[in-house]
């Protein structure tokens, strides 16, 4: 199995890490940590040594409640720094719904659209489809960052999410989007409710069913932290590094190819076990 990108055809028969790269003041997790491009590069360059194997780059908050960002700021925010990073020959995806952004960018060269509305704003799809190559990650996402946590999904979701995702593939099919190209990830936190993200980690296959690779992005979510507080005592998502390393080793044990953290070279060692483990457990 594998993913085709703008420069790469990257191979998932082992699953990959896609490190995040966060240039916004206001993300969930480490919001304003990385501001200056200098700390920024730095930060990119260092989980390329830990290992990881995709950079995916943000400049909008997508956090519940979070309030969007204008195109001039995201643009100002994401150009800088990418202008570096596709030098580097390491494959950049760019977390944004704003085709206008997905223009700018892929025409810098950038490998990746993960988009969380799926290519369903007004000129994505045609961004994507028009591009001879790029990679797209196709999200799930009940309702819009600013009210999905407000009133969360109703009835199965995991049903509900691949008939979601199964629709979205098909549309882009339709549009001549090579299959390859496409990769599929459930939207943990946006929208649904603790158990919900639960579900959709426990019963994956349904994602599988048509072929696709899938991602897990549970790093640091507020899922991890409600299932981790005692006491009414939730732990900051900087104190969520060994749930969110389980999460990850659950989820590719459960047949994710591409996990979506901020913490990689804790990932990067535990699925190093899990792949011993998968090794020895072939052997005569």
């Amino acid at each position: 199995m594998h993913w085709q990108t703008s420069r790469f055809k990257l191979e998932l028969s082992r699953p990959c890490v896609m490190g995040i790269v966060n240039l916004t003041p206001d993300s969930f997790s480490d919001g304003g940590q990385h501001l200056l491009l200098s700390e920024a590069l730095r930060h990119a360059e260092e989980l390329l040594k830990q290992g990881a194997g995709i950079l995916d780059v943000g400049a909008e908050s997508t956090r519940p409640g979070a309030n969007p960002v204008s195109l001039d700021e995201e643009l100002a925010r994401l150009m800088p720094f990418l202008r570096e990073a596709v030098r580097w020959q390491v494959p950049i995806s760019v977390d944004t719904y704003k085709p206008a952004v997905m223009q700018s960018v892929l025409d810098l060269g950038v490998d990746i659209i993960n988009d969380i509305w799926a290519l369903r704003q007004p000129g994505a799809e045609h961004v994507v489809a028009s591009h001879p190559s790029c990679g797209v990650c196709l999200m799930h996402m009940h309702r819009d960052p600013q009210t999905m946590q407000l009133q969360t999904m109703e009835g199965d979701v995991v049903s509900a999410v691949k008939v979601f995702l199964d629709d979205r593939v098909q549309r882009l099919l339709s549009q001549g989007v090579d299959v390859a190209r496409l990769v599929l990830d459930p939207g943990i936190g946006f929208g649904k409710s603790v158990e919900q993200n639960f579900q959709l980690l426990a019963h994956p296959s349904s994602l599988m069913d048509g072929g696709r690779p899938w991602m897990a992005a549970w790093s640091r979510k507020s899922s991890l932290g409600a299932v981790l507080g005692e006491e009414g005592a939730v732990p900051a998502p900087s104190d969520r590094l060994s749930a969110s390393v389980a999460a990850a080793v659950l989820a590719v044990e459960r047949g994710a190819r591409l996990v979506r953290v901020h913490d990689v070279k804790a990932t990067v060692d535990a699925l190093k076990v899990w792949q011993a483990v998968q090794v020895a457990g072939t052997a005569n």
